[in-house]
């Protein structure tokens, strides 16, 4: 009887809340932002569109207009009064550890991060936020742990059933174990550790600590469900042996050869040089601060700003990446990686398409975001002066749009 009742008393509950509260929802889902006055910097052309008005609807790019418009009532419109619009960063290499940090990274201008390597799946829990409709957190590309001969002990309370690595991985059968485990949990990238360390007082980067037949198994079980995998390496000896086994990107690239990048070019193997994680080792404070790092930093950033500036001249498609956590100590944000590739000789254009476009591309997404054009997620980020001719602007971010959403917006402070 009680549920006989409570059924029929359901139109009327609606009828004295009122039957049209569905429409305010459904207006908003429709509305149009429209983002006017812009020099646009779309991330895939080689000039910027000036005077340039970007429509966004329901969370996407609906055109990208140079004439005038006349726009339909009830659109939000942010003048940009020749302000800079470029995509979002994509941040290649990050390692988002709590929704501060990933708060502080869209606070940057990144939309989308790849985390490369943090404890509990934190990733995963990021990215269903932002593909749930959760709006001050990045969309994120998750690797969840990253495939290493010996896995942080955080792994293990995940998943207890490995517990058998706990002494270590090797061998090709245990590396797709543990590659299959981070895909089942639904990770989007596989990470591998081709060599050491350069953040740990206590390790070698140029160490290689997998076989040829390890790497290869790792690529292959990735392959078989369509992911990628990215390796870090520092040292030649392992980065050549990645490269070889058919990693997507090499992360740090630090001692590559010349022979190693030439493979490079020839696989078309992207590279995410993270040079400006490097001057972290040597300043003060920031993610590292040790002696020890710091001496080491000072011998590894004339190496790997050559390095990267190689790759460049070679055709070599770089990737712009911070590899720092975001956090209440970092000190170095995306912005200052793209500086650092205008540094090493990239034009400005092209160090921004490296942390957009070209990034975008590397991490298989570009399809939906990483550049401004109809069809495309609406993530947007404006700037005060033009990074072309001064890119330091970039470091000044005054408005970011995710998703559609404003976020942050000081255009009018």
């Amino acid at each position: 009887m009680k549920i006989k009742l409570f059924c029929l008393l359901i139109p009327l509950l609606s009828t004295m809340l009122g039957a049209s509260s569905p429409a305010p929802q459904s207006q908003a889902k429709n509305a149009l932002l429209a983002i006017t006055h812009a020099n646009l910097i779309d991330g895939l052309a080689s000039q910027p569109l000036r005077d340039a008005t970007v429509i966004v609807r329901e969370g996407r790019i609906e055109s990208v207009l140079t004439a005038p418009t006349d726009l339909p009532a009830r659109t939000t419109v942010l003048d940009l009064k020749g302000r800079w619009l470029l995509p979002g960063f994509v941040d290649a290499h990050a390692h988002l550890a709590d929704l501060r940090a990933a708060r502080t990274a869209l606070a940057s201008g990144v939309t989308t991060a790849r985390c490369m390597g943090v404890n509990h799946f934190v990733d995963i829990g990021f990215r269903e936020l932002n593909h749930a409709g959760v709006a001050d957190v990045p969309d994120v590309i998750a690797a969840g742990y990253h495939v290493r001969p010996r896995p942080a002990e955080e792994m293990f309370l995940d998943l207890p059933k490995m517990s058998d690595l706990m002494s270590g991985v090797s061998g090709t059968q245990n590396v797709r174990r543990m590659v299959r485990a981070m895909i089942d949990r639904g990770v989007d990238v596989i990470k591998i550790m081709a060599t050491e360390r350069a953040g740990l007082p206590d390790t070698d980067p140029r160490k290689r600590v997998f076989t040829d037949e390890e790497l290869a198994a790792a690529v292959d079980e990735a392959r078989k469900s369509g992911i990628y995998v990215a390796a870090h390496a520092h040292g030649d000896e392992g980065a050549a042996a990645a490269v070889r086994a058919g990693v997507r990107s090499i992360e740090h690239g630090t001692y590559l050869s010349d022979q190693t990048l030439a493979l490079m070019k020839e696989r078309g193997t992207y590279f995410v040089p993270t040079i400006a994680t490097v001057i972290d080792l040597i300043e003060p404070g920031g993610d590292y601060d040790n002696a020890i790092l710091s001496i080491r930093g000072r011998a590894m950033l004339p190496r790997v700003r050559e390095t990267a500036a190689h790759a460049w001249k070679l055709g070599i498609k770089l990737v712009a990446g911070t590899d720092t956590g975001y956090g209440p100590a970092s000190n170095r944000r995306i912005p200052h990686e793209v500086i650092e590739l205008v540094g090493i000789g990239m034009p400005a254009m092209e160090a921004i398409k490296a942390a957009t476009s070209v990034s975008a591309e590397c991490l298989g997404i570009n399809q939906r975001t990483g550049s401004v054009k109809p069809g495309l997620e609406a993530d947007l980020i404006a700037v005060e002066r033009d990074p072309l001719s001064e890119i330091t602007a970039i470091q000044d971010v005054i408005l970011v749009i995710n998703n559609g959403k404003v976020v942050i917006n000081r255009l009018g402070w």
